[in-house]
């Protein structure tokens, strides 16, 4: 069945003077191994001897599945080195070909280079079209690749801070990058900031990661974020910073509140707990559901906004849902039919919450309505009176190009039915989603009637998409 939800990024680290890289920066994807179950590597950036020369090497290490699968038994001597970048991802179009799990790795004209990219590059089809034409060999179909490409065709004699940003000056979309070479680290966001990146001291070195999750881990202290447009460079000079890009309107994703960030972490300059908890207040505010016996949330997505609602209404809120947290990425399903079995074996319904109870289900999302449809009839089965659905985002209605895995606009339910139709759909008693502005007040703490913050990207509830997307684009699967 296709994915009734909307698929996570992808997460990166780097790690900059610390006599254990490869290690903290294994920790740092261990932490935000939400964003990305599909494969996973490290890159480690060591120096050795030979004579009286100092030779940098670049090893990296990295395979399909979850970080614990890829490093199971793994001896990180053989990640040795005081520098080091790693990768989560999720795959979609490209597969799980090693050809397209990050770190990627090259030796071109700037020397050794090891690369992790959170985003999607909306011209990069054109791009590599272009690359192709003038003999580049591409090993997989990351669009992370075009950027090596591009790389390596820069101007030999600019510093390579420069020719990073000559090369990107040629994207268009959405990159939170770390490019690792031999004697230094470049992080750079796009010009909008679609996609998060911070900034972290560690023992006296740096660390970056999508998250700050991953600094708590490792007892980083977060410093700021990688701004929009800022080319960050780390060295044995220091640390040095380029705004080459011009000042452009930012776009920092929505979405990362309202379902992809860990709760504990800081994007964007908040943390996403209290966002997300203001965001199930500021729907109990729009659709409080008259006498409500208990708030169920759909565990984890709905947990914190279901928090919020339970405490603005006063009515409690149970673990009318219970999670079983040991499913793996993948599960083999049995050869007999058994309804339902994909959202079962994830949830179940705890009926000693539910029999004869008024029930407020709290999600942060639909999708395409198969997967609530479902939990509506599991929560009806096992004896709720009756069933109200609230969602702590508004309606869906339009896909991702900036690096989130999410179906096609005539898959996504609410690009085809009214909020009426789509709860009838699900068979709920009623159905609510938080308007954009209750939305905005959420994350913006700005009051009723107050203007919205235009940093942000919503294109996925409003279809205004910031940076142009290439017809190409608009009819494939994302990498």
């Amino acid at each position: 069945m296709p994915f009734d939800e909307f698929k996570e990024e992808c997460g990166v680290v780097a790690v900059w003077n610390h006599k254990e890289a490869s290690n903290i920066a294994y920790l740092a994807l261990y932490a935000q191994q939400h964003r990305g179950q599909e494969g996973a590597g490290v890159a480690a950036l060591d120096k050795e001897s030979q004579g009286h020369q100092s030779v940098s090497t670049i090893r990296v290490h990295r395979g399909p599945g979850l970080v614990a699968d890829v490093f199971e038994n793994f001896d990180f001597s053989a990640l040795a080195g005081k520098a080091s970048i790693g990768h989560v991802r999720y795959t979609t179009a490209g597969g799980e070909s090693l050809a397209n799990i990050q770190p990627l790795y090259a030796e071109i004209a700037p020397g050794k280079v090891a690369l992790a990219h959170n985003g999607n590059l909306t011209n990069a089809d054109d791009l590599r079209q272009d690359l192709i034409s003038k003999g580049a060999i591409f090993a997989g179909t990351s669009d992370t690749e075009v950027i090596i490409h591009l790389l390596a065709r820069t101007q030999k004699s600019d510093p390579l801070a420069e020719r990073v940003i000559s090369a990107l000056k040629q994207v268009a979309g959405a990159y939170s990058l770390v490019i690792m070479f031999e004697d230094r680290i470049i992080a750079i966001r796009d010009p909008q900031g679609f996609r998060p990146l911070a900034l972290g001291e560690l023992d006296g070195g740096y660390i970056l990661a999508s998250e700050t999750c991953a600094f708590d881990l490792v007892n980083a202290s977060y410093l700021r974020d990688v701004a929009p447009g800022e080319v960050l460079e780390i060295s044995a000079e220091g640390i040095r910073s380029y705004f080459p890009f011009g000042v452009q309107k930012e776009a920092a994703c929505i979405f990362e509140y309202v379902y992809f960030a860990r709760p504990d972490s800081m994007v964007f300059g908040k943390t996403v707990y209290p966002v997300r908890k203001k965001m199930g207040e500021e729907l109990a505010l729009e659709s409080p559901v008259a006498g409500a016996d208990v708030v169920v949330p759909v565990q984890d997505s709905g947990t914190t906004a279901a928090i919020g609602y339970s405490q603005k209404t006063g009515i409690p809120l149970e673990l009318g849902l219970i999670r079983n947290h040991y499913v793996g990425r993948t599960f083999i399903e049995p050869k007999q039919s058994i309804r339902d079995f994909g959202v079962k074996i994830k949830l179940n319904a705890n009926a000693d919450v539910l029999k004869g109870k008024s029930v407020v289900v709290v999600d942060d999302s639909i999708v395409r309505g198969t997967t609530s449809r479902k939990l509506v009839t599991m929560i009806r089965a096992a004896g709720a009176r009756q069933v109200h659905m609230r969602i702590s985002s508004p309606p869906i209605t339009d896909p991702c190009f900036y690096g989130i895995d999410t179906p096609e606009k005539n898959d996504l339910i609410a690009a085809k039915m009214s909020v009426e139709e789509i709860a009838r759909f699900i068979g709920a008693d009623s159905l609510a989603y938080l308007s954009q502005d209750g939305l905005y007040r959420a994350v913006n703490g700005a009051k009723k009637g107050e203007p919205r913050d235009s940093k942000f990207c919503d294109a996925c509830f409003t279809g205004n998409y910031p940076v142009e997307i290439k017809k190409k684009a608009r009819q494939k699967e994302l990498f």
